[in-house]
């Protein structure tokens, strides 16, 4: 506003000074009066360019800490949100010394290398005799896989064998069809579980309100690799975060190799679906809860490979946005309450961390030239950038170095696996088969 008068005394100024200069020449008086208005006119287009140029400055500030909060909401807010709310009031579960019979379903493609010990380890588990089958579902496997299985010749042990290949998902459709137990509990081809762990799984069902129950996933690092280090340290935060959200309610998303599941609960899934996920979603949607037991331990090796760890995470990711589509619904607060902020919270914005990562780098460039603030931020996330990409030099190279290096590259990694498969999900790509791990 005070622009706005500066500009019109200042043009009043310069037409009384052309009308002094103009004398009594009429044509010299209009002349410089019309000078004097497009001048006016212009200044006055200055002023609304500027006035844009702040509005616009402002717009980008705004979008800038938006981002800024979403990331550190879905980090470090959230988990300190429902750390408050479990804390405030606490959802116990009553857990009870019950041995339930158990079917242990373990898919298997071309797991040689792993197949026989994993499935001695289910047997070597302290639970009564009798009460448990484990169930081999291989998916037309081309190795030794079956020819191990059926060497083992127990009772206990059942081998089915899947034609043509399907998936794992399919996979677990066919073995629980054929399932004796009360209890199902899914397990990788590589999953050694702890001597207690089948117990403490069964234990949770002495809650009637429970319907689904996830173990304590720990990753081997045999070799000490940066990258099998990352992983162990992303799935401790991801343990944390399921103990936090089950003194909520239910958590959100499980880990495959150690999960159980009330037989009359298990619904049949498309090939093509995520069953770590679909699964638990189903059981919420039901009026079940889903728990994380922190003493049912699995432990499995960590990948070592950069590759195979990106392509795993891309396939994961890209199934759990296939799932979240289909189980859409969940994110109706009217139904659902307070677990569809969780759906959201833990699986959507984490899923486009990203493009918020995307967005914050371009904003903060645009905003350097204000200095201060803006150069120091720029500069952080440069620096982010840089010590991941040194990261991924060592990891190549097959270099030692402090996790501090590791743990920003592997950070980057988990998110551009994340914008790969939102690219291969909005192209409508879906994956239903799997390899077995090898890096």
């Amino acid at each position: 506003m005070r622009n706005g008068v500066y500009f019109d005394e200042f043009v009043g100024k310069a037409k009384e000074i052309a009308q002094d200069r103009a004398g009594t020449s009429a044509m010299g008086w209009v002349s410089a009066y019309a000078n004097a208005l497009h001048l006016q006119a212009r200044l006055r287009a200055t002023q609304a360019e500027v006035e844009r140029s702040r509005e616009d400055a402002k717009m980008l500030v705004i979008l800038f800490w938006v981002g800024v909060f979403l990331v550190g909401y879905t980090y470090l807010f959230y988990p300190l949100m429902i750390w408050f709310i479990g804390a405030l009031r606490p959802k116990k579960v009553l857990k009870g010394d019950i041995y339930p019979t158990i079917t242990v379903v373990i898919p298997a493609y071309n797991e040689e290398r792993s197949i026989g010990k994993t499935v001695l380890n289910k047997l070597e588990c302290d639970y009564p005799p009798g009460k448990r089958e484990v169930i081999v579902i291989s998916d037309s496997s081309t190795d030794d896989t079956d020819q191990i299985v059926a060497s083992l010749n127990h009772p206990d042990i059942h081998l089915v064998r899947q034609e043509p290949r399907q998936g794992k998902t399919a996979a677990l459709n066919k073995a629980v069809g054929l399932a004796k137990g009360e209890v199902i509990v899914f397990s990788d081809a590589n999953s050694l579980y702890g001597k207690g762990a089948l117990q403490r799984l069964a234990a949770n069902f002495a809650d009637p309100h429970v319907g689904y129950v996830t173990g304590r996933m720990g990753y081997v690092n045999p070799d000490g690799s940066g990258i099998a280090e990352s992983c162990g340290a992303y799935m401790e935060y991801e343990n944390l975060l399921r103990a936090l959200e089950t003194r909520c309610g239910s958590i959100v998303g499980v880990d495959g190799g150690i999960d159980a599941i009330r037989r009359e609960l298990y619904v049949e899934m498309d090939p093509d679906m995520l069953p770590d996920f679909v699964l638990p979603l189903s059981v919420v949607e039901r009026g079940y809860r889903v728990v994380y037991e922190p003493n049912a331990i699995v432990a499995e090796d960590a990948l070592s490979s950069t590759r195979e760890e990106f392509r795993m995470r891309v396939r994961v990711i890209l199934r759990a946005l296939h799932a979240t589509w289909c189980m859409r619904r969940m994110f109706n607060p009217f139904r659902h309450g307070f677990f569809s902020l969780q759906l959201l919270s833990h699986k959507l914005l984490r899923y486009s961390v990203p493009f918020l990562l995307i967005l914050l780098f371009v904003l903060n460039g645009l905003m350097v030239h204000r200095g201060g603030f803006w150069v120091v931020a720029f500069t952080g996330q440069c620096a982010l950038y840089g010590v991941a990409a040194l990261g991924s030099a060592l990891l190549r190279f097959r270099k030692k170095a402090p996790s501090v290096l590791f743990f920003p590259f592997y950070f980057v990694l988990v998110n551009y696996a994340c914008l790969v498969a939102w690219v291969k999900f909005i192209r409508k790509k879906k994956q239903a088969l799997w390899t077995p791990r090898t890096g």
